[in-house]
Order: structure tokens, then C-alpha cells, then sequence
């Protein structure tokens, strides 16, 4: 499920998003990484909704460094 849409979609249509055991968060490319995953569509408008609202926050239950933000909107303009 997209965290900023909220809709149900398949994996490969959604950016992983992980909090790793040792409290860092980074986007996961391999969908393989251990920790607490979040998932976001590839969309540019999810991604303003999910940062305007702090979804990410939200979702680890912990401040998200700006640089993780700034390195999703990066993978999105990629994709």
C-alpha cells in the first residue's frame, strides 16, 4: 500500500522506503534490505502529499532527515 495515495498496488508499481535495524533510513532499490519498509508509488504527486503531510515520519515513528526526501524525489525523476 502507497503511503501518500493509501492505495493498493503491486510491488514493482512502489519505492521501498527502510528503516534498518541500527535507525537509518534509506530507500531500498533491492526490496531486500532487513528492517521496517514502507512503500510509495512512483508518482510525483504521492510524493508531495507524503512529504507535506511527514507520512515517513509517521510511518517509523521517528524525524526523517531531509536528505531522504531529496534522494526519493531523485529515484522518482528517474523513473
Amino acid at each position: 500500500m502507497c503511503i501518500g495515495c493509501r492505495e493498493m498496488k503491486n510491488r514493482n508499481e512502489l519505492i521501498r522506503i527502510v528503516r534498518t535495524p541500527d535507525g537509518a533510513v534509506v530507500l531500498d532499490k533491492t526490496g531486500k534490505t532487513s528492517g521496517r519498509g514502507a512503500y510509495i508509488c512512483k508518482d510525483v504527486n504521492c510524493f508531495m502529499k507524503l512529504k507535506k503531510s511527514h507520512g515517513l515520519d509517521r510511518s517509523f515513528k521517528t524525524s526523517i532527515p531531509e536528505s531522504v526526501y531529496e534522494d526519493l524525489e531523485k529515484e522518482m525523476s528517474e523513473s
